[in-house]
């Protein structure tokens, strides 16, 4: 089994959620680093960058999933094509719980490249909303 920290519309209620045929991991996580958090493009999708210590800790999911759904999550994230995400591993932390090891999960990240050509709609961002899932919806 593979932990992934889902912040955008792979998690539950959201969007893609119908990918995301993993089991939650209870609890509120968010990313040990910094890392900034935007909404972009046409689609108003979440877009996180690789780019440790800037922006904000990031809150979001986590779930356990097996090989095939990490593989259908993968192709819905297009990591095969350029300048969309990248499947990569961080450390992640339970909200509210003291003194814990952090845990160690995927996460995808998108292309830092897009940034100078997509419009920017918001961000750096703590959090993905429903409001935010509303908005990529409706741009579908």
């Amino acid at each position: 089994m593979n932990h992934v920290f889902v912040y955008g519309t792979l998690k539950e209620g959201f969007a893609n959620f119908g990918v995301n045929a993993g089991r939650r991991v209870p609890g509120i996580f968010r990313t040990v680093q910094r890392y900034p958090l935007y909404i972009i493009g046409e689609s108003f999708l979440p877009w996180l960058v690789n780019r440790t210590g800037t922006g904000e800790y990031v809150l979001g999911q986590v779930f356990q999933v097996g090989e095939q759904v990490l593989r259908d999550m993968d192709e819905l994230e297009q990591i095969d094509e350029e300048g969309w995400y990248s499947r990569v591993e961080i450390q992640v932390e339970e909200i509210g719980v003291g003194n814990r090891l952090p845990l160690r999960a995927f996460v995808y990240f998108g292309a830092g490249e897009r940034m100078s050509i997509e419009h920017v709609h918001a961000g750096p961002l703590v959090e993905f909303t429903s409001e935010h899932n509303t908005r990529y919806l409706n741009a579908a």
